[in-house]
């Protein structure tokens, strides 16, 4: 990964190491002298303090001042030499006291000038810095109120020399931690980055929709917290998603029923207007010929009257198949399901039928069966029988026979009604379910078919998600229903 955020942890944090040992080099190199020098200064104002502080009380000589400055001088590598205001000697340290009389008559008869640089000027001292490069001193000499002159020395070691040392050791040590620091910042970053890129890898493949990636951290940490907010995020984002897409499903079925419904309210209007232009034309016709006086004896005028009456009552019996098929397909039309008899459905129907196919010539054959049970709508399924009977009844020919079957299958029955005739033609099986799709338009216009009768056995069995459907056979066609028996 070109943009790392482990590798940028890691260089800034080796960068900050770096730069704070770079750093401090630099305060070493301009501030330590100073630094070391100041301290040396104070060292012997603290000197000066425990002088001053004896010459007022006057307790020179005593036990306890000669102790305290043989511990400044041998802590601190200080050389004192004190003398009262008649020269005499009042103290003079063992690391070379006596070496300072000589330097100290000089500083107070102003005889001595050799290489000195003030650094401090009071009223009863002046602190200063003497000698040569390879051997400095820091002095303080002075005079007190109490006729008391002193003199205090300590060497300057080379503080270049010093400085340059302790740098290298720095330099040594920073580069050795720098190092060190790296690395363990290397591990550590591995372990804060970790979480990170999980979340980068559970959040990419949100992205491409794959919500099945789970932020696993057990932590309770700021990055815990986001990762536990993107696993919600994700559950949430799964939950419109799908909720999105079933919406959209549903439009796209919304648009495609509002698209079959403007279809189908086109193919409606069409095909009424044909199927009414013809009976609304000959009811027209003989109205305006019984209203004109085309004809004078009653036998004619009463044809002409039952004309109208059979037309109207067509357009009627068609109106009302039409109102049926719209309610089912447009669901308007509840379907009770009830347990009832299909044997004796079928048998009342027949006995009601019977006249219409004596007047037909038709032999009615149906053996006989015990009581079978089915679950449907009851008036919904004389439709249906009623439909393909009356069906059987109009293309019955030949033997003019009309044989109605039940065969009962598992958890089902299936009615069949047979009728004698010629074949469906194979081109016109798949459309006889079609609103106002007629096999022989001429046939169907002598016994008055709408072609609508199939369309409502078609509605009313998909209303109940049954099956239904026809057979050609050589000799006859077949048409039948299932129904559920449990």
């Amino acid at each position: 990964m070109k943009k790392s955020i482990r590798k940028h942890l890691a260089l800034i944090f080796i960068g900050l190491m770096a730069g704070t040992v770079i750093l401090c080099l630099l305060i070493n190199n301009l501030l330590l002298g100073q630094f070391y020098l100041k301290s040396k200064a104070d060292v012997l104002k603290d000197a000066y303090a425990t002088i001053q502080t004896a010459a007022r009380s006057d307790s020179y000589g005593t036990d306890s001042f000669i102790q305290q400055l043989d511990q400044v001088c041998s802590t601190n590598n200080v050389i004192i030499y004190i003398v009262d205001s008649n020269s005499k000697k009042v103290y003079e340290s063992v690391n070379g006291g006596r070496q300072l009389k000589d330097r100290l008559l000089g500083y107070i008869f102003g005889l001595r000038n050799d290489n000195i640089q003030i650094l401090e000027y009071e009223e009863n001292y002046t602190l200063q810095r003497s000698g040569q490069k390879q051997m400095e001193y820091l002095e303080m000499y002075g005079r007190l109120n109490t006729g008391v002159s002193f003199i205090m020395q300590t060497p300057l070691e080379s503080i270049r020399e010093s400085a340059a040392l302790a740098n290298r050791f720095f330099a040594y040590v920073g580069l050795a931690c720098a190092m060190a620091g790296g690395i363990v910042i290397w591990l550590v970053s591995r372990k804060i980055t970790k979480p990170i890129l999980e979340l980068s890898n559970i959040s990419k493949r949100m992205v491409e929709f794959d919500f099945e990636a789970k932020y696993t951290g057990k932590g309770n940490n700021e990055i815990d917290r986001l990762g536990h907010n993107i696993n919600v995020l994700s559950q949430s984002l799964e939950k419109n998603i799908s909720d999105l897409k079933t919406a959209n499903n549903e439009l796209m079925h919304d648009i495609e029923r509002k698209e079959q419904i403007d279809e189908m309210r086109k193919e409606f209007l069409s095909n009424v207007s044909h199927e009414l232009k013809t009976p609304i034309a000959l009811i027209q016709g003989y109205a305006e010929g019984l209203k004109e006086g085309v004809s004078e004896d009653k036998e004619s005028r009463d044809y002409y009257c039952d004309v109208i009456i059979d037309e109207a009552a067509k357009m009627n019996q068609m109106v009302q198949k039409l109102l049926t098929l719209n309610q089912l397909e447009f669901g308007n039309d509840v379907v009770s399901m009830e347990r009832f008899d299909i044997v004796a459905l079928i048998r009342g129907y027949l006995q009601s039928a019977e006249l219409l196919a004596q007047q037909n010539g038709i032999t009615v054959n149906m053996p006989e069966y015990d009581p079978i049970f089915v679950w449907a709508d009851e008036f919904k399924v004389e439709e249906v029988f009623n439909n393909y009977f009356s069906n059987a009844v109009n293309h019955c020919s030949g033997e003019k026979l009309i044989d109605v079957n039940l065969q009962i299958g598992e958890g089902r029955v299936r009615v069949a009604v047979f009728n004698t005739g010629d074949p469906i033609p194979e081109e016109s099986v798949s459309h006889i379910w079609e609103k106002f799709y007629k096999v022989d338009k001429a046939r169907t216009r002598e016994y008055g078919g709408s072609g609508v009768g199939l369309s409502i056995v078609k509605a009313i069995m998909e209303s109940m998600n049954q099956a239904y459907g026809v057979e050609n056979y050589a000799n006859g066609v077949c048409f039948w229903f299932e129904l559920e028996t449990n």
